[in-house]
This record gives structure tokens, sequence and C-alpha cells, in this order.
């Protein structure tokens, strides 16, 4: 089973809602998604562990994203652990028109931590794993969560070009990784995407985008919507964000959006309220002039 299903239920109209103002992106040679997309993190338990308070109301926040627009969930089999694919399997599935992204590679051993584990076997086991608990067939884009240090990062390529090859995961990424890795990896297996912390203020990933960008890699965003003091009353988030009658966020995920063609912004949330916020931030257009602002900011902080 694959998602690449036109969807026939409430987002059948999907590019008749705000959403498809944020232009569309082909990731590797799988599907084509709508650039701002849903991450899945937040619908877990207190130190991303074990189930949400109100797993209705996580479940609720899911398919209100699809109703929206929204066709790339990205997920972990680390969330929870568990805890969010089971959720998405429950809200989503079989994932009409959509395409679900999950990442594997890391171990927790309690709420708020997190060790790598990239060892060849666990690759494997994890990716069985969350086949069968999102119930397909094939992943249509498998994320190595971490590059772990203490196991040669080639063994930890290899066995993704083996997953691909096999048919059970569809496209590849990675997450936290330089550019000198990204070349290591796609001497091994085809790269589609990366997801590194990127943000207003955080932009350490620069040169991680720009290869992303000349290249045609996706680039996924995680912790996208900090804006820091920036958001401050006085500083050019909040000003900006007043001047169109918008939120800070918005302002946050509309200058993501158009920082880069490659960009997708996979904002997470278990409120419905902010989740509307983020979608609606597809249609906010910022000037050349409140770009400029924003970049100002950034150097005064």
């Amino acid at each position: 089973m694959t998602s690449a299903i036109t969807h026939s239920g409430p987002a059948a109209d999907a590019d008749a809602r705000p959403i498809a103002s944020a232009g569309t992106f082909r990731i590797g040679e799988g599907p084509q998604v709508r650039r701002l997309g849903f991450g899945a993190m937040r619908i877990t338990g207190p130190g991303v562990w074990g189930p949400p308070a109100d797993p209705k109301a996580a479940i609720d926040v899911l398919r209100r994203a699809v109703d929206l627009g929204v066709n790339l969930i990205d997920t972990a089999d680390s969330y929870g652990p568990e805890t969010s694919e089971d959720l998405i399997r429950e809200a989503l599935h079989p994932y009409e028109g959509l395409t679900i992204a999950t990442k594997a590679g890391q171990l927790r051993p309690g709420p708020g931590r997190w060790v790598p584990c990239g060892r060849p076997d666990y690759l494997r086991q994890q990716c069985e794993l969350s086949l069968r608990r999102l119930g397909v067939e094939r992943i249509d884009l498998f994320q190595l969560h971490r590059v772990d240090p203490l196991v040669p990062a080639d063994e930890q390529f290899g066995v993704l070009a083996e997953l691909q090859s096999e048919g059970k995961i569809g496209e590849v990424g990675l997450s936290e990784v330089s550019v000198e890795v990204i070349e290591q990896a796609r001497r091994t297996v085809p790269v589609a995407t990366v997801q590194n912390r990127y943000n207003l203020v955080d932009r350490s990933s620069d040169d991680v985008l720009r290869y992303c960008t000349e290249n045609g890699l996706g680039f996924m965003p995680w912790h996208p919507v900090a804006a820091g003091g920036l958001a401050e009353p006085g500083g050019a988030v909040a000003e900006i964000a007043w001047a169109h009658g918008v939120t800070a966020p918005q302002v946050a995920l509309a200058w993501l959006l158009q920082r880069s063609s490659v960009m997708l912004p996979i904002p997470g949330t278990s409120d419905l309220g902010h989740l509307e916020d983020n979608c609606a931030a597809a249609e906010l257009q910022l000037s050349l002039d409140e770009v400029n602002r924003l970049d100002e900011g950034v150097s005064a902080l």
C-alpha cells in the first residue's frame, strides 16, 4: 500500500483552500506535496513521552490538518515512542492523497531523553515496526533521525539503500546533518530531504539550506516558528504581525516559505486553533522591506 492516491474525502478541494498558496514540491522521485506540512511530535504526552492527555483531541487535530489541505505528515518511531505513529494510523489510514514521513535512529530511555542508535539491525527492525504500526507496505519517506557517531556512517546509509531497493521505503531523508554528511550519504543512497533545526533566529544551517536549494532536496526545518526577541513588543516580527493582523508564528512560517523553494515547514501542535493559524500562514506574503527588517532584527540580537 502506498499513499499516492487522490483523496476523495474532506481534503479533495484542498487546492481551493489557503494552504494551496504555499505551492508544491516533489520529494525525490516520489510524491508531490504541499509545502506546508504537519509535524506530529506534539500530539504525544509531556516530554514527547507516552500518550496525550486527550487522544481524541490529537486525532481531531490530525484530521483537521488534512481537511485544511495538508498532505505531508511528519512523525518518528521515537515520538511517544510509537504513540504518534499509532495515532496517525487511527486518524488517517489508509492515507489517501497523503505522504507519511517517519524517522528511526533514536532510542528513548525516558521523557525528554534521546540517544542516537544507528546500528543497521536496529534501523531495519524499526523500519519493519513502523511499516506495521502505520499499516503500509512501503513508507513514503524514511529518515535517519540522527547519524550515530558510534556506528560507521556508511553502514547506516547502506541499510537505507537496502530498504529502498527492497521496496520497503520510497524516499530517503536525513536529519541534523552537515553538507559533508549529505554528500557522503548520497554516494551510497539517493537523498530526497534534509531535516535540520532552522528558523528566523537560528540560521546555523544556512549552508545546508543553500546546498538543498541548489540540488533540489527538500529542506524540512524543525522548530520552525521560533522568533525569540523578534516576537516581543517592538520586535520586527511583532510589528509585522500587527500590521498584517496575523500572529507571530504566521510571520515566522511565511518567512520560511519565502526563504527557499525547497523549504517544507512542518509546524506541530496539539491545539486546533494553533493549527488553523499555522495553515493560514500559507497565504501571508511578506514584502522585501519586511524580509529585510527581519534580517536586520536578527543581526541586532
